[in-house]
């Protein structure tokens, strides 16, 4: 048997093209990251400590700059675990049942992908600000949700709630649910059946779900941006505290700020890769 063959097949070496494309699409591949990637971040990284640590951890002690990772961190707090109960119930719904209007739940989950921020901002002050829909009804009661975290947290809401369900669906989908329907012919009320049957094999790709769905909530910009009024250290999330420190020319503040989000983002990434690496080799 040849050099290099498996077990009843023999493996032939690449060929001299073959070898000059496999060595250029890699090279492509990397200097794209690279470019993309990997100097933006350096750069970034490099402007935050342009005046050392000591300046770095100046600019976060700032009190507007921790104001905003309160509000981020707070974000985040309310915004996932909501988007983890969504997801959930639409997956399991879309996975389990036939109902009508399926195609147009499937539909709408997907919306948020094809809808820019921006505009999903917009709606919302469209309807909750002082001239909205329920504008009026609002400030009777003095309640405020544009320009206040409420609206921050819907506009939130809005752009991230597909990651976990998008996630959960094709896996569900693909498990079936044989299992669930024997504990249920046994006599397990739903509930149980859900924690001990469906949310173990679920456990991973949910968790994946939940850590892509916390990384766009940290680093959502636009409608926030649009629904937040930029109060300083009051409606400033840390993606918006950047854009305002950059524009009074602040640049150690504002980069250092970026720095933190960029650290949270590779957290992220090792987060998604460890998920990734353990749901391959435990298996949903």
């Amino acid at each position: 048997m040849a050099a290099g063959a498996s077990v009843g097949t023999e493996v032939r070496p690449l060929s001299r093209a073959a070898r000059i494309t496999r060595v250029a699409m890699i090279a492509v591949s990397v200097g794209f990251l690279g470019l993309l990637l990997l100097a933006p971040l350096g750069a970034v990284l490099v402007q935050a400590l342009a005046k050392g640590f000591g300046g770095w951890f100046g600019a976060l002690e700032d009190p507007d700059t921790i104001a905003s990772i309160k509000l981020t961190l707070l974000t985040a707090a309310i915004v996932v675990p909501a988007n983890t109960v969504f997801g959930i119930c639409a997956a399991w719904a879309i996975a389990r049942f036939e109902f009508r209007g399926k195609s147009l739940l499937v539909t709408l989950i997907d919306l948020p992908f094809a809808v820019s921020p921006v505009i999903a901002g917009l709606v919302l002050v469209f309807l909750f600000g002082a001239q909205g829909w329920f504008g009026q009804w609002l400030q009777e009661r003095d309640i405020s949700i544009i320009f206040a975290v409420p609206g921050i947290v819907l506009a939130t809401i809005f752009i991230s709630f597909p990651y976990v369900a998008r996630e959960l669906i094709p896996l569900m989908q693909q498990q079936g649910s044989d299992e669930e329907v024997a504990a249920l012919s046994l006599g397990a009320r739903p509930w149980v059946m859900f924690i001990r049957i469906t949310l173990p094999k679920i456990r991973w790709g949910l968790l994946y779900g939940v850590i892509l769905c916390n990384a766009r909530v940290m680093g959502e910009f636009g409608a926030v941006s649009v629904v937040s009024g930029h109060i300083r250290g009051v409606t400033n999330t840390m993606p918006l505290q950047v854009e305002i420190l950059y524009n009074e020319y602040n640049f150690v503040a504002a980069f250092a700020v970026a720095s933190l989000l960029a650290l949270l983002a590779i957290l992220t990434l090792v987060a998604k890769t460890l998920v990734e690496w353990r749901s391959g080799t435990g298996g949903h």
